[in-house]
């Protein structure tokens, strides 16, 4: 395959392909002869930018030749999309590893761990751990409509959303009103977002906003839960929208789970519509593993939603966030 800008021929070439022999016009007899080509095919892929051309047969029909020719180019022609859709999505992916935590963050005694798992390539999935001050750490986590690239270019932009409005010193609340309205306007075909957001302070103090997001839940050290839940609707179908903040407190032995769908919506393979894994499986796991590293109760959880899977296909990505407050903690 030869770039199209250095091809010796200029090729009349009807339809993607063109058979000459020594005697059409256009041909440069003194080349070819020294070339010893006496008839030749050639066809153009990759949207044009190529020529492929080579010696063919001199008792064959040109009917025959050009029917073949086509065969050769339509599957050329593929295999030169896949390999450009191939690039397209790895780099996708290599943005999207790049936006997410690439480091635990070391927080005033307390354990954080978070783990995505793509049902494809690229998610739609998003975590993020946001240092705003040495005294609040903010935490979050999105669930985009779909998945592959157009749900991983809206997950771009949760991600600059919040950082920006973190940047600019807005209150919780107002960054979420900017984000809904930011995806309420974007081109893209994934505009419905789900996504909770809370500030952590030291003391235990976990003020957020559920933005129609699968609620998060406090297991309290003596065992009580509660669903984080206060919000508003997801981002994006309605333009004013209005969230309002939940609060929590944080005592040494509790912990808070984020998570989004896949991890509840999972299904065994063999089962048709059946029973979902569930956020009571989660809570169990949670209680089980109590006193456990936040790592370890956030790896039971992923390892049991694929555990119960079993060899279905995953139809969404999964995300766990697991927040320890360990009973040696301070909060100093």
């Amino acid at each position: 395959i030869v770039p199209r800008e250095y091809r010796p021929l200029e090729l009349a070439i009807e339809n993607g392909a063109v058979v000459m022999d020594r005697t059409d016009p256009g041909v440069d007899p003194v080349l070819e002869q020294e070339l010893g080509a006496n008839r030749f095919a050639a066809i153009s892929v990759g949207d044009e930018d190529y020529i492929l051309s080579f010696d063919v047969a001199a008792d064959l029909s040109r009917e025959d030749i050009l029917f073949s020719l086509n065969l050769v180019r339509y599957s050329i022609n593929q295999k030169l999309r896949a390999d450009k859709y191939q690039t397209v999505l790895a780099e996708a992916q290599r943005i999207q590893q790049s936006i997410l935590p690439q480091r635990i963050p070391n927080y005033k005694g307390y354990e954080i761990y978070g783990r995505t798992v793509p049902a494809e390539v690229i998610s739609g999935d998003f975590y993020d751990y946001i240092p705003i001050t040495d005294k609040i750490l903010g935490l979050a986590i999105a669930d985009v409509s779909g998945h592959g690239l157009p749900a991983a270019l809206q997950v771009r932009d949760i991600y600059m959303g919040l950082r920006m409005g973190m940047a600019r010193d807005f209150k919780i609340v107002r960054t979420v009103e900017r984000l809904n309205q930011i995806i309420h306007k974007s081109t893209l075909t994934s505009r419905f977002v789900s996504m909770f957001y809370g500030e952590l302070e030291p003391n235990g103090v976990f003020i957020y906003v559920n933005a129609g997001h699968p609620a998060p839940f406090h297991l309290s050290a003596t065992g009580e839960v509660r669903n984080l839940d206060e919000g508003g609707p997801v981002l994006g179908p309605l333009a004013e929208a209005t969230y309002e903040r939940g609060f929590i407190r944080l005592n040494p032995g509790d912990m808070v789970v984020l998570y989004t769908d896949g991890m509840i919506e999972a299904t065994p393979a063999e089962s048709d519509g059946g029973e979902e894994f569930g956020i009571e499986r989660l809570v169990e796991i949670a209680r089980r593993l109590r006193g456990k590293s936040s790592k370890e109760i956030g790896e039971a959880m992923m390892k049991a939603v694929e555990t119960y899977r079993g060899e279905a296909e995953p139809q969404d990505d999964r995300t766990v966030v697991v927040v320890t407050y360990p009973p040696t903690a301070d909060g100093a």
